[in-house]
């Protein structure tokens, strides 16, 4: 098949470049690209457009081949990432999200990881409800042994993922969810404060009407065993809910999905309840069941400063066509996926490039002109998504299940169970060269790394665009902006234009959480939207977003609070050139410290292991073996001084033991002992550091429980300083990639410097 007739010529940004080049371009076996973009996007077009012939041998396949070339060559439309990596290509696993059960036995909990790896492998992510694991203490009836719990089973889960994440192309994500009602719930709200574990999830909390209604009540409610369905004790509603707030606080996690909420509008309910989400949140799903997704590019869809809606219909048409044909080419990695997922054919299309339509249209993103313009639009996408799905109904027939559904006894024959999805478009909106979701600016100004580790600040067109055309542009301007990341308080920039590039950082919490209720009045699935707060914010201003979330019929929220998880404060776009061009020595040791010593038996006999801390955690390391002298001695001293000045100079703890655990010698302890067999003096020093910042960390929380009433952990700074030039944002983690911020977006984590994401 060849594409010649009226093909769009194709713009890309440096940086969508890169981000294909990397990411989704086919290569050969020394990883060279063996296409460019305008092959990629002809491979998936030419290859979705074959399921035309599942319905009509002599379909006009080429015709709608060119159709969805051009609409992704546009730019005006782009799919989910595994349809522009695996389509065409021998893997053809084209869906993003899954979701898994994880029944009460360790049948289907290791049948469940092995499935986990088999999608991850394949580019999707996947979402799991532990709700029905049994909790810690209980007895296991085959065994007479006592059960260790759901957050137990979700280390395996986040293991096996970081296996995965090692050898792919695509980092594997989780979303792990627990039912409030579950006995271990306080265990799960608090399973991310030791950082260093279940890296490769989200977490989120099944909050039911039942809790909270208790929490608008002040009452108590019930928590249920999932073995018998007994009511196993009570907890304060509003105590579980302010501590799931102050996690959030602390640490971004866990996020609330209402569970009930979202199974008011499950399609099909006569073949399951909605127990879980993809890893962002955006989409729930059965057991076994997958969902393809593809955003709308908004950025494209102004004309003359006015929304082209004829534009915006014929690019909803084609893209619900385009979608459900991904239903029929993807190959998935299980049976029962492909069955449910067949029988369903739920599809998400969402948009991208919210942010810019609104700068083109010249409306704040944190207006009420803005929140009716959402609403406009997210009701337009609705309608023609339903209208494209019961066109196709028309000439394909219902989707399989449809007698089943909710739609059964009404005129609604739509061909696809869902069809609308807001979901977080980190590297495909680098692609399209728009910005992310429904989500506001993440800068005006940022870092980006170039080739030999170079930095330069990229700056937003649209606002070196409008900049020019009114005058105000200077290179002074652009090189604050770089500094401050916001044009916030920049003297020469009219305070019209200063409102109009408002960023995520700008926007109180209240009325990000608007926007994504406005969205979410009208979709089908859900909504994948990152509540940001600045470091000043307390507790209670979460408290009272999660009230709002709730109150508005929000599907789930995702809140992010700048400094949280022990992260520093870095200026947005800022060059550190500081933090390049000096070199950092450990901090000095107080003259008294306190520790603990432990015994541990190795192969070469007893380690006497030395841990003690000064204000900021660990500071040094000792290490003795029975047998003094020789080379082990020195090698296990140098050993103890190295950990010694990681501690020092703020290394990661975990990090360290993540390198020396599991290291083995010729001569392996065979005795057990506490944390197992010990491998090598390496594996010991790890054992005992992992063992010591259990209980560090523990009594740190305990800290910070009896400090909360003082309210000593908030930053005393008002928001009114966020005006100030040093305007700043946290990041969410260093990129693993290219070593740039990670920001929050969507309820994912994102750089916008090479295009990783962590979803």
């Amino acid at each position: 098949m060849s594409i010649t007739k009226n093909r769009e010529k194709l713009y890309l940004s440096e940086n969508a470049l890169t981000v294909l080049k990397k990411r989704y371009l086919k290569k050969d076996e020394k990883g060279n690209p063996t296409e460019g973009p305008e092959e990629m996007f002809l491979r998936v077009a030419k290859d979705i457009a074959e399921a035309d012939r599942l319905y009509d041998k002599n379909a006009p396949v080429e015709h709608t081949a060119e159709q969805f070339y051009n609409l992704m060559v546009s730019l005006d439309f782009l799919p989910n990432s595994p349809t522009l990596m695996n389509a065409g290509r021998e893997l053809q696993q084209l869906s993003a999200c899954f979701v898994i059960p994880v029944e009460d036995s360790i049948d289907s909990i290791f049948d469940a990881v092995k499935y986990t790896a088999m999608i991850h492998k394949s580019g999707g992510g996947t979402g799991f409800s532990f709700s029905r694991l049994r909790p810690h203490g209980d007895v296991v009836k085959t065994t007479k042994g006592i059960s260790s719990g759901p957050v137990s089973f979700m280390r395996i889960f986040d293991t096996a993922t970081e296996t995965i994440v090692q050898g792919g192309t695509r980092r594997g994500a989780n979303m792990g969810i627990l039912s409030v009602h579950h006995p271990d719930i306080i265990d799960f709200i608090n399973s991310k404060s030791e950082q260093h574990l279940l890296n490769n999830f989200n977490i989120s909390v099944a909050a039911t009407d039942e809790f909270m209604n208790a929490v608008l009540t002040d009452d108590d409610y019930r928590l249920i065993n999932p073995r018998n369905n007994k009511v196993a004790g009570t907890l304060k509603a509003r105590k579980v809910f302010n501590l799931i707030a102050e996690r959030a606080w602390q640490y971004g996690d866990p996020g609330l999905v209402f569970i009930d909420e979202i199974n008011r509008y499950n399609p099909t309910p006569a073949i399951g309840a909605i127990e879980s989400t993809n890893p962002c949140g955006e989409q729930p799903l059965l057991p076994y069941e997958a969902c393809n997704l593809g955003s709308i590019n908004l950025k494209q869809m102004v004309i003359n400063d006015e929304i082209d809606w004829e534009r915006l219909k014929y690019t909803i048409h084609a893209a619900i066509h385009f979608l459900d044909n991904v239903v029929d080419r993807s190959v998935f990695p299980l049976e029962q996926i492909k069955n449910l997922v067949q029988n369903n054919r739920k599809i998400g299309l969402g948009v991208m490039g919210f942010s810019d339509m609104l700068i083109r249209l010249g409306i704040p993103y944190n207006s009420e002109e803005a929140f009716e313009t959402g609403n406009r639009i997210v009701r337009f996408l609705q309608e023609e998504s339903d209208m494209a799905s019961l066109m196709l109904a028309e000439e394909r027939r219902v989707f399989p299940n449809w007698s089943r559904s909710v739609y059964a006894n009404t005129e609604k024959k739509f061909r696809n169970a869902t069809r609308t999805t807001i979901a977080p478009t980190g590297t495909i909106s680098i692609i399209a060269g728009c910005s992310s979701g429904i989500e506001p600016l993440f800068a005006v100004s940022f870092t980006r790394n170039v080739l030999d580790n170079n930095k330069l600040p990229e700056t937003n067109p649209l606002f070196l665009e409008i900049s020019e055309k009114e005058g105000f542009y200077s290179d002074n301007i652009v090189r604050e902006i770089a500094q401050n990341g916001s044009v916030k308080g920049i003297s020469g920039i009219p305070s019209k234009f200063q409102s109009l590039f408002v960023t995520a950082h700008d926007i109180a919490p209240i009325d990000h959480i608007r926007m994504q209720a406005v969205f979410q009045q009208y979709i089908d699935n859900a909504v994948s939207k990152t509540v940001n707060f600045p470091n000043s914010a307390t507790v209670d201003d979460v408290l009272d977003v999660y009230l709002e979330a709730y109150k508005l019929k929000c599907k789930g929220i995702t809140v992010y609070r700048d400094g949280s998880r022990d992260v520093q404060v870095l200026s947005t776009g800022k060059i550190k050139k500081e933090k390049d061009q000096h070199k950092f020595a450990p901090r000095e040791r107080p003259k008294v410290t306190m520790g603990f010593t432990e015994k541990i038996e190795t192969g070469c006999g007893n380690l006497y292991v030395t841990i003690n801390e000064d204000e900021c955690g660990p500071c040094e390391l000792f290490a003795s073996m029975g047998k003094a002298g020789g080379c082990a001695a020195s090698q296990l001293d140098a050993q103890a001084r190295l950990i010694s000045m990681a501690f020092r100079s703020n290394v990661d703890p975990y990090s360290v033991v993540k390198q020396l655990k599991g290291m083995r010698c010729p001569s392996p302890s065979l005795l057990p002992q506490k944390g197992g067999k010990v491998l090598s003096c390496s594996d010991a020093l790890a054992k005992v550091v992992e063992r010591y910042l259990n209980v560090y960390n523990k009594k740190r929380t305990a800290k910070i429980e009896a400090k909360k009433e003082e309210r000593e952990l908030f930053d005393e700074n008002d928001e009114s300083n966020s005006s100030s030039s040093s305007h700043t944002k946290t990041i969410a983690g260093m990129c693993p990639e290219c070593g740039s911020i990670l920001e929050h977006e969507g309820g994912c984590e994102i750089c916008h410097s090479c295009g990783y994401s962590k979803c």
